[in-house]
């Protein structure tokens, strides 16, 4: 029977920075497409409002009657 392989303490700690790097570089990238996700939801709300105003119907208003005189209005 051949004896174990004995592995260095740099061997663990090599392997120990390389997984938290990784997992590092898991919660930045995502913590950046979710912020990217919240700016894009904010575009296409506004894009939806002004989809929204330019399609609705103009009111509309009663012609107003030219003043002929006399007091004038004060508003």
């Amino acid at each position: 029977m051949k004896p174990r392989q004995k592995k260095s303490r740099t061997y663990y700690w090599f392997w120990g920075a390389a997984t938290v790097s990784v997992f590092a570089g898991q919660i930045y990238v995502g913590n950046g497409f979710r912020r990217m996700a919240e700016s894009l939801d904010g575009i296409s709300t506004d894009i939806n409002v002004l989809v929204e105003v330019l399609m609705a119907p103009s009111p509309k208003t009663m012609p107003v009657q030219k003043h002929t005189g006399g007091m004038p209005i004060i508003q």
